[in-house]
């Protein structure tokens, strides 16, 4: 049985999504895509789609990251730092747990974004959880739907 691993997203089927892989064999990170073209005004802010999906056990999560050509490069950012997707994010009843990236252009130009151009990378984790977790919730929903704060 497959432990963890990406999948594309049935609504990008048949789109010459790649499967995000890594280029050397100590890189931590695999290389995700754009699954569109997009431009970013400055100032901006855009989710952009990958097409992916991702599968790992309960207690890991995929840590998504800019690349590092991306924000010195081109003055594009992960919105939140870092993206997190947990493990029940998968196949959720919203969007079947596409990952989408948050960017922001920071720059003062327009930056543009070519289908298949690799702009973040992800790298799966585990985590741990306290003595005295009582966590109950079932995730019923794709972004933000563990609640708004």
């Amino acid at each position: 049985m497959d432990i963890r691993g990406f999948e594309v997203v049935s609504a990008f089927e048949g789109q010459d999504i790649h499967l995000p892989t890594r280029k050397t064999t100590e890189s931590a990170g695999y290389d995700i895509e754009s699954a569109e073209a997009v431009t970013l005004m400055p100032g901006e802010t855009k989710l952009i789609a990958t097409g992916l999906k991702a599968f790992m056990a309960y207690d890991e999560y995929l840590a998504i990251h800019i690349r590092s050509s991306m924000a010195i490069k081109r003055r594009l950012a992960l919105v939140n730092s870092t993206g997190i997707i947990d493990s029940d994010y998968y196949n959720n009843e919203d969007n079947e747990g596409h990952i989408m990236i948050a960017l922001l252009n920071y720059g003062s130009e327009p930056m543009s974004i070519e289908k298949g151009e690799r702009i973040a990378q992800g790298i799966f984790s585990k985590y741990l959880i306290t003595n005295d977790d009582d966590a109950t919730g079932v995730r019923t929903g794709g972004i933000g739907s563990t609640g708004s704060m």
